[in-house]
């Protein structure tokens, strides 16, 4: 690696981990588990929605690609597989926001909030 990559990979991650580092107390410590709760339940559904975007464009994409191939079997492939990934992370996601407010559920009846 030559000396800039390596300063701009220490600056990337002296950036990406200052939040980490520099985070004031938690919520738990004042002992409310609901306010930790709800920040994780906003978290996952930011990050759910965002994922749903992304995945609802590459479907966009996708279709756009499938319906301009004009018969070139490389774009139709192409925009083929790119509406079936599209459709397993979009499926992923929804899974993965369910189990999620499942646990959550669980954790709630199981501790108490």
């Amino acid at each position: 690696m030559s000396k800039r990559n390596v300063n701009l990979t220490v600056l990337l991650f002296a950036v990406l981990m200052s939040p980490i580092v520099l985070a004031p107390d938690a919520f738990a410590v004042s002992g409310d588990v609901a306010q930790v709760e709800n920040f994780i339940r906003s978290v996952i559904k930011v990050i759910a929605g965002l994922a749903g975007l992304v995945a609802t464009g590459f479907f966009v994409i996708g279709g756009f690609g499938y319906i301009t191939s004009s018969g070139n079997p490389e774009h139709l492939d192409r925009s083929k597989r790119t509406l079936l990934w599209s459709g397993i992370g979009l499926a992923i996601v929804i899974a993965a926001f369910v189990m999620s407010n499942i646990v959550v559920s669980l954790a709630t009846n199981a501790f108490g909030s």
